[in-house]
């Protein structure tokens, strides 16, 4: 059974009724001082109001940007630098439309997505890899092309200068130190002859080689290089050269890490051993060096570049960045590779990985 509420009195100073007229007393006296204090509240109230409607107002603008990303492949560093740039972005407080592609290898497609790019005028395009970003800056002239992971921007023809962007186009090399990582093979392995496969068609590929070239010539090494067209031909051109190198060193050509581990079964079978210019793409294991920036850093530094012209800045007045910091590069070893082949790493070196492959598993040193 419920209780019954007890009767207004005026018996006792804490009785609801004394509450009540005191309170009504209080105002008539201090009416105008009420009134005052009243005001104060509804001014702060409309005030942070209009504040929370302003910043509101902001975060719909933010959102409202839409950023095109293609790749023009699919493998582990791409997809690493394409996850570091959105986070850029969102780090540098955006909250945008992510339009992402996948050129899947093809020329044709990359143009078709540079023009799709162009008619849903995206604020930004961005292209990783260098026949993307050749194809948008090819197709968008009155857009902000920025492009990332592109070995030679200059050969590409995407800048004149790497002091400054071109126009509407600026962005990120991947140049990696080709000639040292022949001569640290060369060291640690032994070799005389070496191998390289490249892609005909891209032209990162074209420069890569001229530095193979110039590595091989300093260290008296004999290049045995084979073209190819497509990831299909790969398997068959590790075949063809196989047993006439001591071992292969791969650049960042991204026909041929597309499909990485056809070429790791050749010569894993071979015992021979690989240097990937890629440490990303070489952590599934196989590879017995790999040494190269990290390419979720050139996402962010790229996303970077990208938050630089939304607020602003003209690519033509953003140099072309490239990661020389150490903290932007790894260095992986392979010790399964190295037991395949028997080799012995010796352990200054091992003491500078960041990256450590042994009995399956990766381990990130300290």
């Amino acid at each position: 059974m419920s209780r019954p509420c007890a009767p207004l009195t005026k018996d006792g100073p804490n009785s609801m009724l004394d509450t009540i007229l005191l309170t009504e007393t209080f105002y008539r006296t201090n009416k105008e001082e009420c009134m005052k204090k009243v005001c104060i509240l509804l001014f702060c109230a409309l005030a942070v109001l209009a504040c929370s409607n302003k910043d509101g107002g902001e975060s719909a603008a933010v959102e409202d940007v839409t950023i095109g990303i293609a790749k023009f492949v699919q493998h582990e560093a791409l997809d690493a630098c394409e996850n570091g740039l959105q986070d850029a972005l969102i780090l540098r407080g955006y909250n945008p439309v992510f339009d992402l592609q996948n050129a899947n290898g093809d020329a044709n497609t990359a143009a078709q997505i540079a023009n799709k790019f162009k008619s849903a005028k995206v604020d930004v395009a961005v292209g990783i890899a260098t026949p993307m970003a050749i194809a948008l800056a090819n197709v968008i002239p009155d857009i902000p092309v920025v492009f990332s992971a592109v070995t030679d921007p200059l050969g590409a023809r995407l800048v004149s200068s790497l002091n400054r962007g071109e126009g509407n186009v600026t962005g990120l090399s991947d140049a990696i130190p080709t000639v040292d990582h022949i001569g640290l093979f060369q060291e640690i392995a032994g070799i005389k002859t070496l191998g390289y496969i490249y892609t005909s068609s891209e032209d990162n590929s074209i420069s890569a080689l001229s530095l193979v070239e110039a590595g091989c010539e300093k260290y008296g090494i004999t290049l045995v290089a084979q073209a190819i067209n497509t990831s299909a031909e790969l398997q068959a051109a590790a075949q063809a050269i196989v047993n006439r190198v001591d071992g292969i060193y791969l650049t960042t050509d991204n026909t041929v890490f597309s499909a990485l581990p056809a070429l790791i079964q050749v010569f894993q079978g071979a015992k021979k051993p690989i240097f990937s210019g890629d440490v990303t793409g070489a952590m599934n294991g196989g590879c017995l060096i790999a040494s190269g920036f990290n390419y979720y850093k050139a996402g962010l530094a790229t996303g970077n570049m990208v938050a630089d012209i939304l607020e602003g800045k003209s690519p033509a007045d953003i140099p072309v960045k490239f990661l020389t910091d150490p903290s932007e590069s790894d260095l992986l070893f392979d010790l399964d590779a190295a037991a395949n082949c028997g080799i012995t790493i010796p352990e200054n070196y091992l003491n500078q990985a960041n990256y450590i492959f042994q009995d399956g598993l990766l381990s990130q040193m300290q």
